[in-house]
C-alpha cells in the first residue's frame, strides 16, 4: 500500500522532551526464552494501562506468486477461534474488560495487539498465546471471510483510483521484488485461495521462534517476563524456511505508465529507487533522505506547499514520503494533482524543478533546522502513547534493527547537514532509478462517486 508519510507540525522541541528520549529508552528491557520467543518491555507507568502486541517476522514479501494476499488473510483468520475459544471469542473478551484490539499485515510483518488494562495482561497473553498455534482455521470461516477481504480490495483499492495508480506503479517499479505484489494480494489469487494455503502459511511462519512480544506500559518487567514464560514458554519452536535473498535487479533507464479509471482530477506519482538503512552507523544516505522528505513536505512551509501549491500553483496538491526503515528495498515518492488549468506534464515538471534547485543549490539553514525539528519532535512524540511506542520498538524489530537502536536513530537524523540533503539529491533523482505514473481521470457517474470518496475498510 501507498504511503504518504507527515511530521507533526510543532515549530520547536523542548529541551526537556528531547532529554527524556534516552531515559524512556533505558527502561526498556529484554529476555529470550527458550523456544526463542523474544519479550521486549518498556516500563511507562503514567497510566494504569498495558498495550501488549505480538509480532511475526512475516508479510506479504515472504509470499510467492499465486498466494499474494494469504499473510493479510491469515491475519483476518487469527480472529475465527481456536479448540479452547470459539470464533470472535477473543475479541469479546477483551472489550469486556474496557480494551480495544486489533491487528495489521505490512510487506515485512504482521501484528496483532490489545490495548487493555494492566491487570488483563496475562490473559491476554494466554489469549494470544493460544492461537499462536492452536488455531482451528475452519473451512467455512474460510469462505465467509475470504469474501470479506475480497470486498476489502474493491472498496480500498479497485474502487479507489489513487490506490488503484500506487499499485500499478508499485508493481512496475518493482520487476523481480515481492514488494511489487499488494499487501492484499492480487484478486485472481485471492479468488482461487483455499484454506489450505492458509493452514500452510499458518503452520510455516506462526511460530515462536518466529515472533516476539512488545508490551508498553504500568508494568514491572520482571513480573511481565514470568507471566510470558508461563504463557508463551510452553510453545514449541520448529526451524523456519529459509530465507533466500530476493534483490531487485538495478534499473536501466526511465519507466512510465498511464492508468485510466474513474476519478475527479488528475494525479502524477513519481517512485525514485533510493537505499534504507541497513547498517546503522555505515550508512548515511537513509538520514539524508529523511531530511529530505520533511523538508520537502514536513510541514505548512515545505518546499512542495509553499513552491508548487502557493506560489507557482502548479499544484493543487503535492507530497513526499520516504521511509528509511525495511527489510525489502526502498523508494522516494512525489505525489500529487495538477492545479486548475495546469496538466500532469506541468506537475512533473515542477517536482523535478524543485529536486534540480536541491541539487543544485542545496537547502538553507532554516529549512534544515525546521526539518531537524519535525522529525525529531515527531519521535519524541511518540512516547505520548504507549501504542505508539509499541509500534516503534515493533517496526525496528521486524525489519532488522533494534529498540536499542532508537535513540542512536535520532541522533544520525540530528547530524545531517545541508551538504548531506544536497548529496542524495544529486545522487539518487535520477530517470534511470524513475518510474513516473499518472492517473488519467475518466468520467464519474453518481455510484462512482460515492465510492471514490467513501471511508475506507478497517483491516479487521
Amino acid at each position: 500500500m501507498f504511503k504518504t508519510f507527515r511530521f507533526p507540525r510543532w515549530p520547536v522541541v523542548l529541551l526537556g522532551l528531547v532529554a527524556a528520549l534516552p531515559s524512556a529508552y533505558a527502561d526498556t528491557y529484554e529476555r529470550r526464552l527458550s523456544n526463542g520467543l523474544r519479550v521486549i518491555v518498556r516500563e511507562d507507568h503514567r497510566a494504569p494501562t498495558v498495550a501488549h502486541m505480538a509480532w511475526y517476522r512475516v508479510g506479504s514479501m515472504d509470499e510467492t506468486n499465486g498466494t499474494t494476499g494469504v499473510a493479510h488473510l491469515l491475519e483476518h483468520m487469527m480472529f475465527k477461534g481456536t479448540p479452547a475459544f470459539g470464533a470472535g471469542e477473543f475479541s469479546r473478551i477483551v472489550a469486556r474488560v474496557g480494551g480495544r484490539d486489533n491487528a495489521f499485515t505490512g510487506k515485512d510483518y504482521t501484528a496483532y495487539f490489545q490495548q487493555i488494562p494492566k491487570r488483563q495482561l496475562g490473559r491476554m497473553m494466554r489469549l494470544e498465546a493460544d492461537r499462536m498455534r492452536h488455531l482451528t482455521l475452519d473451512a467455512k470461516e474460510f469462505a465467509q471471510e475470504i469474501k470479506v477481504v475480497m470486498e476489502e480490495r474493491r472498496m480500498r483499492t479497485d474502487d479507489r483510483p489513487q490506490a488503484l495508480l500506487a499499485e500499478y506503479a508499485i508493481a512496475t517499479a518493482f520487476q523481480a521484488h515481492p514488494y511489487r505484489a499488494p499487501i492484499i494480494g492480487w484478486m485472481n489469487d485471492l479468488e482461487n485461495m483455499r484454506v489450505g494455503d492458509a493452514r500452510a502459511w499458518y503452520e510455516r511462519w506462526y511460530l515462536p521462534n518466529n515472533a516476539f512480544v512488545v508490551v508498553v506500559g504500568d508494568v514491572d518487567h520482571r513480573e511481565v517476563f514470568a507471566l510470558a514464560e508461563r504463557h508463551y514458554g510452553v510453545l514449541k519452536p520448529r526451524a523456519l524456511p529459509e530465507r533466500k535473498p530476493q534483490t531487485e535487479p538495478p534499473q536501466r533507464g526511465l519507466r512510465r505508465l498511464v492508468v485510466k479509471a474513474p476519478a475527479k482530477l488528475p494525479v502524477v506519482l513519481m517512485a525514485y529507487k533510493v537505499p534504507v538503512i541497513r547498517d546503522l552507523e555505515g550508512d548515511g544516505d537513509p538520514y539524508a533522505l529523511e531530511m529530505l522528505s520533511a523538508i520537502l513536505d514536513g510541514h505548512s512551509a515545505a518546499r512542495f506547499s509553499r513552491s508548487l501549491v502557493r506560489e507557482q500553483r502548479i499544484a493543487a496538491s503535492a507530497s513526499a514520503g520516504y521511509d528509511a526503515i525495511a527489510r525489502g528495498p526502498g523508494l522516494f515518492y512525489f505525489h500529487g494533482s495538477p492545479s486548475e488549468g495546469k496538466t500532469r506534464a506541468d506537475l512533473e515538471a515542477g517536482f523535478r524543478a524543485e529536486m534540480a534547485k536541491i541539487a543544485e543549490d542545496g537547502v538553507s539553514e532554516e529549512e534544515l533546522t525546521r526539518a531537524r525539528n519535525q522529525l525529531v519532535a515527531a519521535q519524541v512524540y511518540k512516547l505520548d502513547s504507549m501504542f505508539g511506542q509499541a509500534m516503534e520498538i515493533g517496526e525496528l524489530e521486524a525489519s532488522g534493527l533494534s529498540f536499542r537502536d532508537e535513540a542512536r536513530l535520532v541522533e544520525k537524523l540530528k547530524a545531517v547537514t545541508s551538504d548531506d540533503v544536497k548529496a542524495v539529491a544529486r545522487k539518487y533523482f535520477n530517470d534511470d532509478a524513475l518510474t513516473v505514473a499518472e492517473l488519467d481521470p475518466q468520467p464519474l457517474d453518481e455510484a462512482t462517486a460515492r465510492s471514490a470518496t467513501s471511508p475506507s475498510a478497517r483491516s479487521h
